[in-house]
């Protein structure tokens, strides 16, 4: 009773604020198996994300016991006369307020214990097939969760990111990549199919057999075109341990000449390759000891003067390679042998050797540091662009050594290419148009300790200015998670893919009403259905 009472009173809410027509009774019998909440905390949390840089309060805010509550949700949205929006929301690890919504009810995938939001159905744990290699997971399940799952079973998914504390909707909603996207290609790329409930309400299977103009669409889509409520992925046999290595360069097209050479290696036994490639840019010298540099001793610093920076910029390579217990007899040999090949500093070798999870979990280790220092619920003004390779040297000498100079920084700046053809086209991701690209990632920080240079102002206006940079420079850079606020903007960033976009988008969600805090689309009453998107 108390359960129906709360969903009437957030249902006549919705009314009252955005003339929903439907009547409350026929909501209260679609059997929603979850929790429509209008409690303040759970507004206020949705409110929010990890940028830290935008706030919008939904009217409501669903906790799905189901697929079906969230297809029931969204068809009551695409019938209603005026509309509400539906925003689905993993672990709200978005920038800028890509997952929320002012005008509707955000859908928490991840929140509450499983057994509330999958019910009694055949999801209520990662179902794991062992013989044909593939985990089937809920939307909202943390990639975390799904290594623990998978791991049972000697098991794990092939592509990762970074941080494992993201939902497996919100990553496969933007492409999720990390230091094995060379070798394996993006998280996208390792999906066999999708159940996604479409912006009409409608739950659907789909993947490259059935449904594929919906399944390529999602991959990738921002959330434009459904919810991910399920997601079969791609398995492999988990290593047991990981030798880690750092190394150091002062110059940065010996730097990149060796990280664009051992991506060249993708198609070698293993054996003969890194498992994972990546790299950072050191531009002052607090950066190599910070949290994401912990890797160096402490006991042993390593100053940039001390190797003869160009410019006062070091780059760093990061590789790892798997190996088990069985095979760790010949693994000094194989790393020693692929080392052989690399141009950095003799003296800036580190190593290290962990378990593969550890690695894995390697940043939520970090996280736990600077939450106890109250460093880590901050505003996030992040930046991420991928680069064509034949630029990269240009944005090493306006950006790196340019305008970031020597100022100090609070947080990594990641850059590793990527292989263009690991990245399957049909999918809603841009590129650009070379077999080799870059990410560069400048994942900073803005703190409030009274110096100007990591203030929100002056990191968000840095980041302008690298953006015009490369605007001017004709740097043709495309936005990883990307943020637009302009149709035109919006149109640049997808090129020649936008007029299918916008096709799959009037296909899957007529009404405009997913995901609107992309702001990419504004949405549409039924009234107003044919008039412009913008």
């Amino acid at each position: 009773m108390a359960t129906k009472l709360l969903l009437t009173f957030a249902i006549c809410r919705l009314i009252v604020t955005v003339g929903l027509t439907v009547d409350p009774s026929e909501l209260l019998r679609l059997g929603v198996d979850g929790q429509l909440s209008v409690d303040p905390f759970d507004v206020e949390t949705a409110s929010l994300d990890f940028g830290l840089i935008r706030r919008s309060e939904p009217m409501a805010v669903l906790h799905p016991g189901s697929a079906d509550d969230i297809a029931r949700l969204v068809q009551a949205a695409y019938l209603s006369s005026q509309g509400f929006t539906v925003s689905a929301r993993g672990h709200g690890h978005s920038i800028n307020g890509q997952a929320q919504t002012s005008n509707g009810v955000v859908i928490e995938m991840s929140g509450g214990s499983r057994g509330s939001r999958l019910g009694l159905g055949n999801l209520a744990k990662p179902q794991v097939a062992v013989k044909e290699m593939h985990v089937d997971v809920w939307g909202g399940e943390l990639w975390i969760d799904v290594l623990r799952s998978t791991l049972e079973h000697g098991l794990a998914p092939k592509s990762w990111t970074d941080y494992l504390y993201l939902s497996v909707g919100g990553t496969l909603s933007n492409g999720g990549i990390s230091g094995q996207a060379f070798n394996h290609g993006p998280q996208i790329s390792n999906v066999y199919e999708l159940d996604v409930v479409t912006g009409k309400g409608e739950l659907m299977t789909c993947s490259e057999e059935k449904n594929s103009k919906l399944f390529h669409a999602v991959l990738g889509g921002l959330g434009q075109f459904g919810i991910i409520t399920r997601a079969r992925i791609a398995l492999e046999p988990a290593p047991q341990r990981v030798r880690w290595i750092r190394v150091l360069y002062s110059n940065f097209s010996t730097f990149t000449g060796d990280q664009e050479y051992l991506i060249s290696m993708h198609g070698k036994p293993s054996t003969l390759k890194f498992d994972y490639v990546e790299g950072f840019v050191i531009v002052d010298e607090g950066l190599i000891n910070n949290w994401r540099s912990s890797f160096f001793s402490p006991r042993n610093p390593v100053k940039i003067s001390s190797v003869g920076a160009n410019g006062g910029v070091l780059y760093c390579l990061e590789i790892t390679k798997n190996y088990d217990e069985s095979t760790g007899d010949t693994i000094d040999q194989e790393v020693e042998a692929l080392m052989k090949n690399l141009n950095f500093i003799p003296s800036t070798v580190f190593t290290t050797d962990l378990p593969y999870t550890d690695f894995l979990d390697r940043v939520h280790r970090a996280e736990l540091k600077l939450r106890a220092k109250g460093l880590w619920e901050v505003p996030h003004p992040w930046l991420n662009l991928f680069v064509p390779r034949s630029r990269i040297a240009d944005l090493d000498r306006g950006v790196f050594k340019g305008i970031l100079g020597n100022n100090k920084t609070s947080g990594p700046i990641l850059i590793y290419p990527m292989n263009k053809n690991k990245w399957d086209q049909r999918s809603s991701v841009v590129t650009p148009d070379e077999d080799v690209f870059y990410l560069v990632a400048l994942l900073r920080s803005a703190l409030d300790n009274g110096e100007e240079t990591q203030s929100l102002e002056y990191l968000t206006d840095q980041n302008r200015k690298i953006l015009r940079f490369c605007d001017d420079a004709g740097i043709k850079v495309k936005q990883y998670l990307p943020h637009y606020t302009t149709r035109e903007e919006w149109m640049d960033h997808f090129g020649d893919k936008w007029d299918r976009f916008y096709q799959r988008k009037m296909e899957f969600d007529p009404r405009r009403i997913l995901a609107t805090g992309q702001r990419i689309f504004n949405p549409s009453s039924a009234s107003t259905s044919t008039v412009s998107p913008w």
